[in-house]
C-alpha cells in the first residue's frame, strides 16, 4: 500500500538551500518568505561569525548576504563561500562599485529588491552553475 503519512516530504530531491546572511529581521523575513514561496529551504544568520559556521559546514547552494552586518563586513563570510565554492549575491541598497576589490562584478540584489529579482538572481546562479562547459560567474576570484 502507497499511503501518504500526514506530514511526510514529498519523494524526490530535496530543495535547495539559500543562507540568507541580514541583520535586519524585517528584511530577512521578507527575503526567507520570498524564498520558501518559491521552493527553496532557508537558513539564517544575523552576524559574521555565525554566518562563517553555517557557510563553512552546512549544505548550502546558495547565499544571499548583506554587505554591512551591524557594522561588519560580510566579506569573510564571501570569502568561505568561495572557498566551497558556492554562488552567493550581496544585497545592499549601495552601488556595486562600492564593494571591496575582487567583489565586484558578484550579483547584487539591489535594496529594496521584490520576488522577480530574487528569481532572476537564482534563476542565472543556478543556470550557469548547471550547465556542464559554463563559467562559474558567481563566484569571481580574487588575483
Amino acid at each position: 500500500m502507497n499511503e501518504k503519512i500526514p506530514g511526510e516530504l514529498p519523494a524526490g530531491p530535496p530543495p535547495r538551500c539559500v543562507l540568507v546572511v541580514e541583520d535586519e529581521m524585517l528584511v530577512a523575513m521578507m527575503l526567507e518568505g520570498m524564498l520558501t514561496d518559491i521552493g527553496y529551504r532557508v537558513i539564517k544568520a544575523a552576524r559574521v561569525a555565525k554566518a562563517i559556521g553555517l557557510a563553512a559546514t552546512e549544505a548550502i547552494d546558495f547565499a544571499v548576504l548583506d554587505v554591512n552586518l551591524a557594522g561588519e563586513a560580510s566579506y569573510p563570510v564571501a570569502d568561505e563561500l568561495r572557498r566551497r565554492g558556492i554562488p552567493f549575491a550581496f544585497a545592499s541598497g549601495y552601488a556595486p562599485d562600492s564593494l571591496r576589490a575582487g567583489y565586484r562584478d558578484t550579483p547584487m540584489l539591489r535594496k529594496p529588491f521584490g520576488p522577480q529579482d530574487v528569481q532572476r538572481v537564482l534563476t542565472n546562479a543556478f543556470q550557469s552553475r548547471d550547465q556542464p562547459s559554463g563559467p562559474n560567474h558567481t563566484i569571481p576570484r580574487n588575483e
